[in-house]
């Protein structure tokens, strides 16, 4: 059963990425979706059958390979926290590439496309089944190559391979962190596997580890290292920087990545790793901490961005801190159920807005958008199950996974709870303001698009540099118009013709709609279906041996007695975010553009990002660059070329040019140097002569 979960997956991607120009693009979709949809339908039997029946074990495919005292297997964990990730996994994975039918339809590299989604597809599940951190650390780094490969998919943008080389290198630094931390635990326990090194933990609770110059909590160290893996891959502050621009691969991409796959790889595996980390109350503060404050910082960016999809990037980071505060405090259950919830409205936001971009003929900014309620009525409705279920509306899957995490953060008695906390419930606010900012900018007011397609392209080009969010000045970044492939040269047919008149938006065919009612179902009822067994009465049966629960921790159950003001904080928040928006985007929509003429500075910080990317370029980019050239003109080229293979060439060239002016053709040049010779041998034989007869 899980063999057929797992490889069914590789099974599409072979034969879509091998055989995809001999069978064509129809065929190799049909291929992948189906073999997507099948180990779908697996993964739900098996989580029902785990999750229900108590039937979790350990799955061995083969010894992968051992050297010394290491011993790596390649097996399966089955057990509730990989059901749960597998029924995440497969889910919208299959719905992303029923979707990506009609999403990408008019590119050329269709094959290609469908066998990079079912390549990510198969490394995610290799990752959330790994049976020990060799085989984790192999689905990882999977993940990592197959989010290069989409979001550079558009191989010929610059833009889009600048993003995926960044996100690649990017990862590279947490994944440093990552290997540096399985080698420590390695020396720790004496193994990789999950079973090996839980039992070894009672003798290590005390144990030390020198390490730079300073004794260190052995267990605090590697948990530290192990999460700086996690900071990386879940796009945790410092080293998120790699999220927003992977918004340069296809949309569908974008919702693999940010609701399924890549970014809750590092949840997942500080969720794997929980009984590691309970030993390690100072890590746990710094997750914690970490978590707090990237769903702050993250809110804040998302509050005057422009591009559809980068608010919705946003948005994930700051969820995606959410889950990480929950693991922090010590609410393993909750910050796996955040990332269940989530996984179905962020998918749902994503593909939303891939139905937005399609309607609109390729336009991403929201300024350009304005009353398409009325043209796509049915995308407007997923849109607002969405953003109700994102914003932690009552009773959407949201609400029961966003509110569990704000109690459990004032409940906790954990260093750094308090500013988690406040930074959690002022993140709900802002939430809810740029949600609503998107949904009114997008959805409602007037149509901005036809005035826009008025004035062509080109000019819109020029007016977008000028104007930041809404209307507002200093906005110098670009505005992203290309999510279709054929959009790449600005120079073609389809560019011109999208441009050169109004188009009136119109609904997406049904194998894009499709999918969005299945994702608006689970993103209203997965929170109340499924509450009591993640974290309500039911959780200690269904969660079994999956999460820590130690004898210290009873979090889960202190939520229940959280003050009535915590409980209702959350929905305060988000019905004073719904008025600000509107009231300045419906009521007042000149208020932007004004608030944004008064405050300049904050404006363009926020709109910067915070100016993470100018820093990290003058910081970590241009001396390494700087540092690269200079050891390759002067070290590579100077010095061992100049020195070495062209130092020597030169040579021999000036002492054959010396040869060769010996070579005259005048026959007395040649008399003369031959009595130089014979008048050498006999100075040499009488010197050598008289120095044997002496002797």
């Amino acid at each position: 059963m899980y063999h057929a979960i797992v490889f069914f997956p590789l099974i599409g991607a072979l034969v879509a990425g091998l055989f995809g120009r001999v069978i064509g693009a129809r065929i190799s979709e049909y291929v992948t979706t189906g073999c997507l949809a099948f180990a779908c339908l697996i993964a739900w039997g098996a989580f029902f059958l785990v999750t229900g029946e108590g039937h979790a074990e350990r799955v061995q495919v083969a010894q992968w390979f051992s050297a010394g005292d290491l011993v790596v297997d390649w097996a399966f964990k089955a057990d509730t926290l990989t059901a749960v990730m597998l029924i995440v996994v497969t889910s919208v994975s299959t719905l992303v590439h029923l979707y990506s039918i009609g999403y990408m339809h008019e590119d050329p590299h269709r094959p290609r496309f469908f066998a990079y989604l079912s390549l990510f597809t198969f490394a995610m599940l290799m990752l959330v089944t790994s049976d020990n951190l060799v085989q984790m650390f192999f689905g990882w780094e999977g993940v990592g190559l197959a989010s290069y490969l989409l979001i550079g998919f558009w191989y010929e943008k610059p833009s889009a391979n600048a993003a995926a080389m960044k996100a690649f290198i990017v990862n590279r630094v947490g994944d440093f962190g990552f290997s540096l931390g399985i080698f420590l635990v390695f020396v720790l326990t004496g193994s990789v596997a999950f079973d090996g090194i839980f039992a070894k933990l009672p003798e290590l609770k005390d144990a030390h580890f020198h390490f730079l110059g300073h004794d260190w909590h052995a267990l605090t160290l590697a948990c530290l290292l192990l999460f700086m893996g996690a900071m990386g891959k879940s796009a945790q502050f410092l080293l998120h920087t790699w999220l927003p621009d992977a918004m340069e691969g296809p949309t569908p991409v974008s919702a693999l990545i940010h609701a399924a796959t890549m970014v809750t790889a590092g949840v997942f595996m500080v969720a794997r790793l929980s009984p590691v980390f309970e030993l390690a109350p100072t890590a746990l503060s710094v997750v914690t901490i970490i978590g707090g404050i990237t769903a702050f910082f993250a809110a804040t960016v998302g509050l005057v961005q422009n591009d559809i999809k980068r608010v919705i990037a946003y948005s994930t980071c700051s969820q995606l801190g959410y889950m990480f505060v929950a693991l922090g405090v010590g609410a393993y259950a909750a910050g796996v159920f955040h990332l269940f919830t989530h996984a179905f409205f962020k998918a749902l936001l994503f593909l939303g807005a891939g139905s937005v971009i399609h309607a609109m003929h390729h336009e991403q900014d929201m300024r350009n958008m304005g009353a398409l309620r009325r043209y796509i009525p049915f995308t407007t409705a997923m849109m607002t199950i969405g953003t109700l279920a994102l914003i932690g509306f009552p009773f959407t899957a949201g609400y029961y996974s966003k509110d569990a995490i704000i109690e459990a953060a004032y409940m906790s008695d954990r260093p750094g709870h308090v500013l988690a906390f406040l930074a959690t419930v002022v993140a709900a606010f802002m939430t809810s303001f740029y949600s609503w900012r998107l949904f009114f900018l997008t959805f409602e007011g007037p149509a901005r698009w036809a005035a826009h397609g008025a004035h062509g392209h080109d000019a819109h080009a020029h007016d977008a540099s000028a104007h930041g969010a809404d209307g507002a000045p200093g906005h110098h970044e670009g505005v992203a118009h290309d999510d279709h492939g054929h959009d790449v040269e600005p120079a073609s047919h389809s560019a011109i013709e999208h441009h050169d008149h109004v188009h009136t938006p119109h609904e997406s065919p049904l194998v894009m709609t499709i999918p969005l009612a299945i994702l608006a179902v689970g993103a209203l009822l997965a929170g109340l279906v499924f509450k009591e067994r993640f974290i309500g009465h039911d959780m200690e049966a269904f969660w079994g041996h999956a999460l820590a629960h130690g004898p210290e921790n009873h979090i889960m159950h202190a939520i229940h007695e959280a003050p009535r003001w915590v409980s209702l904080s959350p929905f305060v928040m988000l019905v004073a975010g719904f008025l600000l928006a509107f009231w300045m985007y419906i009521r007042r929509p000149d208020m932007p553009h004004r608030l944004a003429e008064s405050q300049p500075v904050l404006y363009r910080f926020l709109l910067n990002k915070w100016y993470f990317d100018e820093i990290y370029d003058r910081v970590f980019v241009r001396p390494a660059k700087n540092f690269g050239l200079f050891l390759w003109k002067e070290g590579d080229g100077r010095i061992i070329d100049g020195l070495g293979p062209n130092g020597i060439a030169a040579r021999v060239v000036d002492v054959t040019r010396g040869v060769v002016r010996l070579q005259t053709g005048y026959v007395y040049h040649y008399a003369f140097v031959m009595l130089i010779g014979v008048a050498g041998l006999i100075t040499w034989y009488l010197v050598t002569g008289a120095a044997g007869g002496a002797h």
